[in-house]
């Protein structure tokens, strides 16, 4: 897959339906119904893009599960998640997983 479009395209194919939003604290979804906390969830895969020769043309992919709520969603991320507004926890949690 080398688009963002493609991968969102696919991963919505595999169940993850729900648009997520970054908050200082937690993600979003389902017009703001929803809050999952950094404990609530887990990041299920991650696609990262980089911009030939624009670093603003970088994003981040992430297919993201919530088994408290029974959801699946994505979040997609521009140039990083490394921001002065998100709490710890919420950095920690969106770390990318190399194990």
């Amino acid at each position: 897959m080398t688009t963002v479009t493609e991968v969102i395209n696919n991963l919505r194919k595999e169940g993850y339906v729900e648009d997520f939003n970054l908050q200082q604290n937690c993600l979003q979804c389902q017009e703001g119904h929803y809050s999952v906390f950094h404990n609530e969830f887990v990041i299920d895969k991650v696609y990262r893009f980089e911009g030939d020769s624009d670093p603003a043309d970088e994003a981040t992919v992430y297919a993201i599960s919530s088994p408290k709520y029974n959801i699946k969603g994505v979040l997609v991320n521009g140039a990083g998640i490394y921001t002065d507004a998100l709490t710890d926890e919420m950095l920690e949690s969106l770390k990318i997983n190399t194990k």
